[in-house]
C-alpha cells in the first residue's frame, strides 16, 4: 500500500486532481488522441483517481479498510449498472462519497464506470463517466454533512447529480459527433436527451430515498468501528 506522507502533498494533491487533473484527461481524450487510445487514457484516469484515493491514507490499516469498504460500493455499483431505466449507481455513489469521504466517492464512481464497461463496452466515452459519477461522489463528501442530516435534501442531490450526469455526457456526445464544441449542437443533444436525463434524475432520488437509512447507518458504523 502506498501511502503519501508529506500533508502539504497530500493536501495539494486532493484538490488539484479533481478539479484539474482529471478534466485535464478528458480533454486529452476527446481532443488531442485518436480513439485507438482510449483504454490507454481510461487506465491513467484510473490510476489518477487512485492516487487521489490514496492522499488520504495516514495509516496503512486503515486505508487497507478503506480499500475494503471501497471494493464493496464499486460492486455494488457494478451490479446496480444492470438493472433497467433506473439505475442506483448514482445512489451508491452519493452515499459513499458522504460517509466514507470525497476521495473514496471519486474512486469509486471512476473505477464503476472503466470496470463496467469492460461488460458494457469501453470506448472514449469511458473516461467522461469516470469524471461524471467521479465528481458526483467527490461533491456528495465535502457536502457530507448537510446531507447526512437531511434526507429531502440528499435526494435533490441525488436528482441534480443525475442532471449533472446527463450534461456531462452531451458534452462527449456533442464533441463526437462535432469533432469540437458547438453550443447549438450541445442543446440540441440536451432536449434529445432529455427522457434519459429524467431517468438519471428519479434514479436518485429513488434510490437514495431507499437506501440512504439502512446503507448509511451500515457505513457509519463501519467508519467508527474500524477508525476508517
Amino acid at each position: 500500500m502506498i501511502i503519501i506522507q508529506n500533508s502539504k502533498l497530500r493536501h495539494f494533491l486532493k484538490k488539484i486532481i479533481p478539479v484539474v487533473g482529471f478534466p485535464a484527461f478528458v480533454l486529452m481524450g476527446s481532443t488531442m488522441l485518436n480513439e485507438k487510445y482510449h483504454l490507454a487514457i481510461s487506465f491513467l484516469g484510473a490510476l489518477t483517481a487512485l492516487l487521489l484515493f490514496v492522499t488520504d491514507f495516514e495509516k496503512k490499516k486503515t486505508g487497507t479498510r478503506r480499500i475494503v469498504v471501497v471494493s464493496v460500493m464499486t460492486a455494488m455499483c457494478f451490479i446496480g449498472r444492470f438493472l433497467p431505466v433506473l439505475m442506483p449507481m448514482t445512489a451508491f455513489i452519493t452515499l459513499t462519497g458522504v460517509y466514507i469521504g470525497s476521495e473514496s466517492g471519486f474512486l469509486v464512481g471512476a473505477l464503476s464506470a472503466v470496470l463496467s464497461n469492460f461488460y458494457f463496452g469501453q470506448g472514449p466515452w469511458t473516461i467522461f463517466q469516470m469524471l461524471a459519477w467521479g465528481m458526483i461522489g467527490y461533491i456528495a463528501g465535502i457536502l457530507a454533512n448537510p446531507l447526512k442530516r437531511n434526507l429531502i435534501l440528499l435526494m435533490v442531490y441525488g436528482a441534480v447529480a443525475g442532471i449533472l450526469y446527463s450534461f456531462i455526457m452531451d458534452i462527449w456526445t456533442v464533441l463526437w459527433y462535432n469533432k469540437g464544441m458547438d453550443w447549438n449542437l450541445y442543446r440540441n443533444a440536451l432536449i434529445t436527451a432529455i427522457p434519459y436525463t429524467v431517468s438519471y434524475a428519479v434514479s436518485g432520488i429513488l434510490f437514495l430515498g431507499l437506501l440512504a437509512k439502512p446503507f448509511g447507518e451500515k457505513l457509519e458504523r463501519i467508519k467508527i468501528k474500524y477508525g476508517i
